[in-house]
C-alpha cells in the first residue's frame, strides 16, 4: 500500500489529509502542499487501525504528546492502560509507549488496542529489554533485531517511532571534546552509544537507514529521529554535540521523505530561556522546515516536583518560535515513573503552553477560545466558564468548594466583584454625572 507522502505525490489526497484540514480550518491543497515539502506530517500507519487523524507542523496547532509505559521496577499493564486513558481525557494528541520492562510487546498490543490517538514507540527500548533479558546486557542486540523490533512494532499498528540515527560516531567525537557536565541523558541515545562503543561500529540505524527506511515505508510509519545527544542540563545545552548530531538529522530527514517516510525532528532538552527561540529557529533551518518536537524544554535544572511548569514556559516559547510538537513533562520528571494524576498535570501544563504559543503564531482559531471566555466572565456566567476551562474538572472543583452564596460574583472579591460594580454603573452616560 502506498504512503501518505506517495498518494499525495501521485495527486490523490487520503481522507486524512481531508479531515485534518478541516478540524485545522486550512485549504486541502495548501495542508498537501506542506506535507509534501516536509513541513508537515499526519502519523497513521496502515495496519487497518482506525486513528484519529492528527496533523503535525508548520500552519497547524501545536501538538503534545503523552509519554507513558512501565519500566522493570514498576510494571503494570492496569496502571499503563488507566495513564492512556487520563492522557487522553486530559486532551494529550499523540501517545508514546516508552515501556522498557517486563513483557513490552504485550503491554504494547494491549495498549495499542486501546488507543484511538496517533501512537508512538521507542524501539531500541524493546530490543535492549531483550538483549538485557536473554544475555544481562543491553550491548548485546544485534543489527538485524534491531530492525525485527522495527518491523514487528510497526505491523502491531504503530504509527509513528523514534530511531537514534542521527547518533554517529563522528558526533561522539564531539560529546567526548565537550566534556558535559551530564554526558548523555537520553535513554535509547545511551543504548545505541553503549553498543557502539562496546562493537567498535557505527550506529546501525545509521548505516542501515535505507533498510530502516523500506521497513517504515511498507506500513506507512512516520520517522521521528531521536536526538541521542539532548542536553540534560543547562550547563550543555547548545554545544557542538547536540548540533552535530541536529545536522545530521536534517540529512536523513531529507532522505526519508525522498523514500515515501514522513519525518520529525526531535530536540531538547534542558535550554536556558534565552536560547530557546535562537535552537527553534536553528533547528527549522538545518533541516529545512520538518516539524520539530521538544522535550519541554525545560528552562532551570532545580524545580524537581515542578518540572511540568518549567517545561510549559520552555514549550510556550519553543511552540512561539516555531515548534509544532511538544512532548510533556510530568511533576515526576526526574524523580520516578509516573501516576496517572502526574500524566494530568503534564498533559495539561502542556496544552497551555501549546495554546498560548497558538496565539503568538496566530494559528486560525486560537484566539477565538479565550474571547469566548472573557465574555463568560463579563457576564459572570460561571458555567460557561467552567466549560470553556482547558481542564474543566479541576476548575469546577475550586469552584463548587469556594464559590460565593450570596453574591454573582466569586468569593475573592464578593460583593466588591470589579465587573459588577462597572456594569452596574457603566450605562450612566458621562454627561450625566454632576459634579462633587
Amino acid at each position: 500500500m502506498p504512503t501518505l507522502l506517495k498518494l499525495l505525490g501521485s495527486g490523490s489526497a487520503p481522507q486524512a489529509v481531508t479531515e485534518v484540514a478541516l478540524a485545522e480550518s486550512v485549504d486541502v491543497d495548501e495542508l498537501a502542499g506542506r506535507i509534501l515539502k516536509g513541513a508537515a506530517v499526519i502519523p497513521a500507519g496502515n495496519s487497518g487501525r482506525r486513528v484519529c487523524p492528527t496533523g503535525i507542523g508548520a500552519g497547524l496547532r501545536t501538538k503534545v504528546n503523552a509519554n507513558i509505559g512501565a519500566s522493570s521496577e514498576f510494571f503494570s499493564s492496569a496502571d499503563e492502560l488507566d495513564k492512556l486513558e487520563t492522557a487522553a481525557r486530559a486532551g494529550a494528541d499523540t501517545v508514546m509507549d516508552l515501556s522498557s520492562g517486563g513483557d513490552v510487546g504485550l503491554l504494547r498490543q494491549a495498549l495499542i488496542s486501546s488507543c484511538s490517538l496517533p501512537f508512538g514507540t521507542v524501539p531500541i527500548y524493546e530490543a535492549a529489554s531483550q538483549a538485557r533479558e536473554a544475555s544481562g546486557s543491553v550491548v548485546s542486540m544485534t543489527r538485524d533485531e534491531l530492525l525485527r523490533v522495527v518491523e514487528r512494532q510497526a505491523a502491531s499498528g504503530v504509527d509513528f517511532m523514534t530511531i537514534h540515527a542521527g547518533l554517529t560516531l563522528s558526533a561522539l567525537e564531539h560529546l567526548e571534546a565537550e566534556g558535559r557536565v551530564m554526558d548523555v541523558v537520553s535513554r535509547g541515545g545511551a543504548f545505541m552509544i553503549a553498543w557502539m562503543i562496546h562493537h567498535g561500529c557505527e550506529n546501525p540505524f545509521y548505516e542501515d537507514f535505507d533498510l530502516l527506511l523500506e521497513i517504515l515505508a511498507r506500513f506507512d510509519v512516520t520517522v521521528s529521529l531521536g536526538d541521542g545527544l539532548r542536553p540534560g542540563c543547562l550547563a550543555d545545552a547548545s554545544d557542538r554535540a547536540q548540533f552535530a548530531e541536529l545536522v545530521t538529522l536534517g540529512k536523513l530527514a531529507r532522505q526519508a521523505r525522498e523514500a515515501g517516510v514522513q519525518a520529525i525532528i526531535e530536540g531538547p532538552g534542558h535550554v536556558p530561556l534565552g536560547e530557546v527561540e535562537a535552537n527553534v529557529l536553528l533547528a527549522k533551518k538545518l533541516t529545512e522546515g520538518a516539524p520539530f518536537y521538544v522535550l519541554g524544554p525545560l528552562v532551570t535544572d532545580i524545580a524537581p516536583g515542578y518540572d511540568h511548569i518549567t517545561a510549559a514556559i520552555g514549550g510556550a516559547l519553543a511552540g512561539a518560535a516555531g515548534a509544532d510538537f511538544l512532548c510533556y513533562v510530568t511533576p515526576s520528571e526526574h524523580l520516578g515513573l509516573p501516576a496517572p494524576e502526574d500524566v494530568h498535570a503534564g498533559v495539561i501544563a502542556s496544552r497551555i503552553a501549546a495554546h498560548a504559543a497558538d496565539i503568538a503564531k496566530g494559528v486560525a482559531g486560537a484566539r477565538d477560545w479565550d474571547l469566548q471566555m472573557a465574555i463568560a466572565r463579563k457576564t459572570l456566567d460561571w458555567q460557561r466558564q467552567i466549560d470553556l476551562s482547558i481542564d474543566p474538572e479541576t476548575a469546577g472543583a475550586i469552584y463548587q468548594v469556594r464559590r460565593s452564596a450570596s453574591v454573582p460574583g466569586c468569593s475573592m472579591c464578593g460583593e466588591l466583584c470589579a465587573m459588577k460594580i462597572v456594569s452596574d454603573h457603566l450605562g450612566i452616560k458621562a454627561g450625566e454625572i454632576s459634579g462633587c
